[in-house]
Order: C-alpha cells, then sequence, then structure tokens
C-alpha cells in the first residue's frame, strides 16, 4: 500500500466538487425561496453594503479621492 491517503484526499476533492454542483435553488441558504424572492433579498443586501460604503468614505470634500491632508503637496511641503 504505497497510496497512503490519496485515496481519502481523492474522495474529498470529489465531495467538494460535486458540492459545487448545485444550482441556486438547491443551495442550503436558498431553500423554498422562489428565482424573485431571492433576487430582491440579494438586491437589498447589496443596497445595504453600498450605503454602508458610502458613509464609510464619509463624502470626501470632492477633492477627487486626494486623501492627503496636505492638499497633494506630500512630505515635501512639511519637511522644513
Amino acid at each position: 500500500m504505497t497510496r497512503g491517503n490519496q485515496r481519502d484526499l481523492a474522495r474529498e476533492k470529489n465531495a467538494k466538487n460535486a458540492k459545487k454542483g448545485l444550482s441556486a435553488a438547491e443551495m442550503e441558504g436558498n431553500k423554498g425561496l422562489s428565482l424573485q424572492e431571492r433576487q430582491s433579498r440579494d438586491a437589498a443586501k447589496m443596497r445595504e453594503k453600498q450605503q454602508l460604503a458610502a458613509e464609510k468614505k464619509g463624502g470626501g470634500g470632492g477633492d477627487g479621492g486626494n486623501n492627503n491632508a496636505s492638499g497633494g503637496a506630500g512630505a515635501a511641503a512639511t519637511a522644513k
């Protein structure tokens, strides 16, 4: 028996790949939901995530994405 645990590893890999083949309706979190119900649930989650990201970003003052406090001058403006 020179194969060691190769058979066990192959079984685990095949089980993992078989699980990937499930359709969306067969997955545990989606059981009992129609396509429209899943879509509306997922859309609500995405809107919530986008709102949290926008709040975290905080508007920024419209400076074009530059987060430097010195207005883009870098370290050269502060090293006197």
